[in-house]
């Protein structure tokens, strides 16, 4: 047993296991496994009500792949922006804690905000590929033609109608929404990651209850139709698509989606944390 786990630790020399840009290699793996292991209905919408019969309507009218609409620009994004959120949290972190010391919960949580935003403006454009990939499935439901037809098709055709300034459109409730989310994901875990499960379905829960009602705002700022400039006809910027969003639907609107939303986070969080914990200690990377 010994010489095993001797072979196992040799895998990577110590300076490498510890290095940045390795652990940012092992949280995209991680990252990706959890996106594959995560369908959407949403990814294709259908006119059903409820997650589960969405999802059966989704198969029986798309097939089974449409489950996974996206996903190519989906892992690129995580290639940038898990990468960034999880090294940069894990780089600040380090700069304020003592060794051995946890890290107050107001300063994981400021880490949380800052990380998660650095990454999700970084990979804003990605995302935005994805949404409107994801969209296509309402089109060719309705008989429509589809606009884009692929990940490069769809980074194109945004350049060549707003200019590379388009691919940050809905940039800012972006931002927004994957700061919150991780506020409650990487703040969650790390203060209390001594029961793994427990502790990645709730961090899951409190990401989606801080984070929903800023992806109904990314959603709708993102999807709507813009001018030949590249602005919004219908929201100016976030906080103008929430007022009018409560004003016209009510303040439980900014709730829409919350449970699908968060039987997708307690799942990513869990197979993510997983992986990547698992990765770590596997080549002798310090745990998270």
């Amino acid at each position: 047993m010994k010489g095993a786990d001797m072979a196992v630790t040799k895998i990577v020399d110590v300076g490498t296991a510890d290095a940045v840009w390795f652990k940012y290699l092992l949280s995209c793996i991680a990252a990706s496994c959890a996106e594959f292991g995560k369908s959407s209905p949403d990814s294709c919408p259908v006119p059903y009500r409820g997650l589960f019969r969405t999802g059966l309507g989704v198969v029986r009218e798309e097939g089974i792949l449409c489950l996974w609409q996206g996903i190519t620009p989906a892992v690129f994004r995580h290639v940038i922006y898990t990468g960034v959120r999880m090294n940069g949290y894990e780089w600040m972190r380090n700069q304020v804690r003592e060794e051995g010391a946890s890290l107050p919960v107001w300063q994981a949580a400021l880490g949380g905000l800052l990380a998660g935003g650095t990454g999700q403006l970084l990979a804003s454009p990605a995302d935005l590929v994805k949404v409107q990939m994801q969209m296509e499935g309402r089109r060719r439901l309705l008989g429509q033609k589809p606009r884009v037809l692929s990940a490069r098709h769809a980074f194109q055709r945004i350049i060549s109608e707003g200019g590379v300034r388009s691919l940050w459109k809905g940039c800012v409730p972006n931002v927004q929404r994957s700061a919150l989310v991780n506020l409650g994901d990487l703040t969650t875990y790390d203060s209390v990651k001594g029961r793994l499960v427990r502790n990645t379905a709730c961090s899951g829960l409190v990401s989606a209850t801080l984070g929903t009602p800023a992806d109904v705002v990314k959603t709708r700022v993102m999807n709507q139709p813009t001018d030949h400039h590249g602005r919004g006809l219908l929201y100016r910027n976030s906080i103008d698509c929430f007022i009018h969003l409560v004003r016209s639907e009510g303040l439980l609107a900014m709730y829409k989606g919350f449970l699908p939303c968060w039987m997708r986070m307690a799942p990513w969080s869990l197979t993510f944390w997983f992986t990547y914990e698992n990765m770590r200690k596997f080549f002798g990377t310090p745990t998270f």
